[in-house]
């Protein structure tokens, strides 16, 4: 993981300076696509994603280095003939685990975060999962596996695979001529976030559009019908944890309060979006309409905005730390610092929900935070990387006032509450 770490030191970044120049160019071409808060929502479950992959948390079934030493009919050699094979075979495997993501209930949970924005630019491509915990995509590279694809290719190709599919999240880029019959566009993936009717589990090919074309879920962007973002069942929510999993609790409280044990089993692997008739009666859940009146946003006063940038400006520079210094931390330490990451980043953004319990939680996360700081196990924290040590002391007492602070002002917090 220590390769992949440094990889993310640089690519964070980038991502980030991306973003600012798209809110920039927005501004000045007074085509605004970005709200505070969304925007932090999107690059914190961004943040959680990478602390998930960097740690390793994830239970593989089946891979594919097991795959291809059982069937691989020949071997291919590293050389710019395999990296091509390989790089379409990464992109077939890629358009069935999609579509199976938007085709089964079960499978639905680990992708809704990255539909959850009700807005589209370039932050929410970094809206990814933190739920997909047992891996199982290999079984869509036995193509590359049949060819003898070399696992150290697929290896390095993952991750630029993904990569790429950052930049055609924009509002800014419009149709692009001939490319449009070749390669995933800004204009097609805006169809594939949209709730309009017309457009629901269109375009889920992640590069090459033939995908699409082939297997009959291309959908063109009609002017007529512009797209509207978000999911049917709104999340309500900047919380990229309980936005993980969100869809789970409703499949787990339906899979409980079912009478029928048929429908118990059923539920998981149905249609997205079936429920058992006694469930849906018992909890019934409100469907978004397509229309751009009715996006989740609570209003914030400067001085709330002036927390939310704290915390997260804050917890990136302990992100990169954790990256930077990766391979000299112990598996320990590592797995411990990225737990108190993940709740960091769970508490403020309950707290930017205006949870009535989130104050509270904000409180006991700052105490916890200096009581990990001062462990004697943490010691060389101190010792090694007293800027570290020092910036982790100052951030987790601001916390504290923080929660302090948010409790005194529960008054207002409730007037926004809906």
């Amino acid at each position: 993981m220590g390769a992949y770490a440094a990889v993310l030191l640089w690519a964070i970044p980038g991502f980030f300076v991306l973003v600012l120049i798209e809110i920039a160019y927005g501004h000045f071409a007074k085509k605004q696509t970005y709200t505070l808060m969304d925007t932090l929502a999107s690059l914190s479950s961004g943040m959680t994603n990478v602390i998930k992959d960097v740690l390793g948390l994830a239970l593989i079934l089946i891979s594919y280095p097991f795959i291809l030493k059982n069937i691989q009919l020949i071997e291919l050699e590293a050389s710019l003939t395999t990296y091509t094979i390989a790089f379409i075979c990464i992109d077939f495997a890629s358009y069935w685990v999609h579509r199976l993501n938007h085709k089964v209930n079960i499978f639905w949970n680990q992708h809704i975060i990255h539909h959850s924005s009700e807005e589209f630019n370039l932050a929410c491509a970094l809206r990814q999962s933190i739920s997909n915990l047992i891996g199982f995509g290999a079984l869509f590279l036995i193509p590359a596996a049949i060819l003898g694809v070399p696992s150290e290719v697929i290896l390095v190709l993952s991750p630029l695979h993904l990569f790429a599919q950052f930049w055609y999240h924009t509002r800014h880029i419009g149709k692009l001529g001939f490319l449009e019959y070749i390669l995933v566009t800004p204009s097609q993936h805006r169809v594939h976030h949209a709730i309009n009717p017309i457009y629901i589990d269109k375009n889920l090919a992640a590069i090459f559009c033939i995908w699409d074309r082939i297997f009959g879920t291309f959908q063109e962007e009609l002017d007529e019908e512009p797209p509207i973002y978000g999911t049917l069942k709104p999340v309500q929510s900047w919380n990229p944890v309980w936005i993980n999993f969100q869809h789970f609790w409703i499949l787990l409280r339906d899979a409980w309060y079912t009478k029928k044990w048929e429908n118990k089993i059923k539920i998981w692997l149905m249609p997205t979006g079936w429920r058992p008739q006694d469930a849906k009666k018992k909890f019934p859940l409100e469907q978004r309409k397509p229309s751009s009146d009715s996006k989740y946003n609570p209003q914030y006063s400067a001085n709330w905005k002036k927390v939310a940038l704290f915390q997260f400006s804050s917890l990136v520079f302990l992100l990169l730390f954790l990256l930077a210094e990766f391979e000299q931390l112990n598996s320990s330490f590592q797995l411990a610092f990225g737990l108190v990451l993940m709740l960091s980043i769970f508490g403020f953004t309950a707290l930017m929900d205006f949870h009535r319990w989130a104050p509270l939680f904000e409180l006991c996360r700052g105490v916890g935070g200096l009581l990990f700081l001062i462990s004697p196990l943490n010691q060389f924290l101190s010792n090694n990387y007293p800027v570290v040590f020092s910036f982790g002391a100052f951030y987790f007492l601001i916390t504290i006032g923080i929660g302090i602070w948010a409790l005194k002002q529960e008054p207002k917090r409730s007037l926004v509450l809906k």
